[in-house]
């Protein structure tokens, strides 16, 4: 089989037949042309033309993905894909909210998108096939912040000395968005250029289901055990929580896992939350993935925030002002790929306008944030003194008592998380302490969520209802 025109249209054939919503692919896949296949006979890069830059930026962001699936499923074998732009005429039609269509040009497709993309959640582009390491994701790449100092070193580690009894497996676990992913190439890039010698698998747990799954029925499981047991030195696997659907993948999972550690063979996992916090997993499973070491990552503070998106912003070539800088970092709360979503957003913007970024600009642009539910330091406090059945005023009070010292702990916790305030600003909240009782009690409760279990599920449980709240 091979990767031409003919290809393509059974492509975007079989992606129509899985998919209900037909008119988003009416509207965005059916532009998508064949242009070239290029690269090498052992992995051929093939080449679709794309409109213009906003048809570039909607499919990368959220069809790209599907694209490479059903290509692989389809194809079989290493490839990769590229977006070009051949600037052919389009009409692009987007769903108002009346049902009817419109038919739409130049701004006007911009303004509708912009204000469409803040319900899209936005992933990380690829620049290679499924189970490729993305060069681009190394750790001098990655902008280091207290949040993940922690992942960053046990994975450098790791890529230092793969396999080491210590470090095996290694599962590093966060909300979606945080850097797990780029933590799990970088450490494959790594050992890649120290070592080599090593076959380096990197594969999502969903994608490693579908295989297993495809082997079982099709009677060939001893060539998916070569595939990974044998043929492979290190194992990266990411979103581990999906492993959980099936018995049998499991099982398979399992005796995997087994396999390279015995062999002492490296393994880094990535998962959204803890393995006891996967619901499904078997304890033999569970066991095993807390055998080795355990590294989280959160959301970074707002200077990391800054940090990140001054590093991303002269990789797009985009000069950010000060002030533009600290207000794209201040309103994007919920995730890295959020931070650079509103960047990519913004840099379309300037780029299809011919404007300059400046605060105004940008502050209209990334508008919907400013029209998100909020919640106020004393609707935290509140929400954590219910819970722990205790009064507001007790919380700001200057009692040691441990009923009252643990809530308002994490209620100094919680008021970071969600809305961001200084140290100093905590500090007034809660009666006029000091900020460096602010900062002990931070790192306190960090120490219980990774130490007591109750206290893990009342912090995920107020974050549940502050969550309800916000929206975010």
């Amino acid at each position: 089989m091979e990767l031409n025109s003919s290809f393509w249209t059974l492509i975007k054939s079989k992606m129509k037949s899985r998919n209900d919503n037909n008119k988003l692919l009416d509207t965005w896949l059916d532009p998508i042309e064949y242009v070239n296949t290029t690269g090498t006979v052992e992995r051929p890069r093939l080449i679709l033309g794309v409109p213009n830059a906003l048809h570039q930026y909607f499919v990368i962001e959220n069809l790209q993905d599907k694209i490479y699936s059903e290509i692989s499923d389809t194809y079989g074998k290493p490839f990769d894909v590229e977006f070009s732009i051949t600037g052919n005429k389009v009409n692009t039609h987007i769903e108002t909210s009346n049902n009817q269509e419109e038919v739409l040009g130049g701004t006007e497709i911009l303004q509708a998108q912009l204000a469409r993309a803040q319900s899209i959640q936005i992933t990380q582009p690829r620049s290679g096939g499924p189970d490729t390491l993305n060069s681009e994701l190394t750790f001098s790449t990655f902008v280091v912040g207290k949040n993940s100092e922690f992942a960053h070193a046990a994975c450098f580690n790791v890529a230092r000395n793969p396999g080491a009894d210590d470090y095996n497996p290694l599962y590093i676990y966060g909300p979606v968005g945080m850097g797990k992913t780029h933590l799990l190439h970088a450490s494959g890039n790594h050992i890649r250029d120290q070592y080599q010698q090593l076959r380096i698998t990197y594969i999502s747990a969903e994608r490693f289901m579908n295989e297993c799954i495809s082997a079982i029925r099709r009677h060939e499981m001893d060539k998916f055990r070569q595939k990974y047991r044998e043929n492979s030195d290190i194992l990266l696997v990411d979103d581990v929580q999906f492993i959980a659907r099936g018995e049998a993948v499991q099982e398979e999972f399992f005796h995997t896992i087994n396999s390279f550690i015995d062999s002492r063979k490296q393994v880094i996992l990535a998962s959204d939350r803890m393995p006891k916090d996967i619901h499904g997993l078997e304890d033999r499973s569970r066991t095993r993935l807390e055998r080795g070491l355990i590294a989280d990552i959160t959301m970074p503070d707002l200077e990391t925030r800054i940090a990140i998106l001054r590093y991303k912003a002269e990789k797009f070539n985009v000069r950010l002002p000060e002030d533009v800088a600290n207000y794209i970092a201040r309103i994007s709360k919920r995730s890295i790929r959020e931070l650079e979503g509103n960047l990519k957003k913004v840099k379309m913007f300037s780029e299809l306008q011919g404007l300059p970024i400046d605060y105004e600009l940008v502050k209209r642009i990334l508008s919907h944030h400013e029209t998100q539910s909020t919640i106020s330091v004393e609707e935290i406090m509140k929400i954590v003194a219910d819970h722990y059945k205790v009064r507001v005023l007790d919380l700001k009070s200057s009692t040691r008592a441990k009923p009252i010292v643990v809530p308002r702990q994490i209620a100094m916790y919680l008021i970071k998380k969600f809305l961001d305030k200084s140290l100093v600003d905590i500090g007034k909240a809660f009666g006029g302490k000091d900020h460096t009782t602010v900062m002990n009690a931070l790192e306190r409760v960090k120490n219980l969520q990774a130490t007591d279990q109750d206290i893990s599920k009342d912090i995920e449980d107020l974050e549940t209802r502050i969550h309800n709240i916000t929206g975010v």
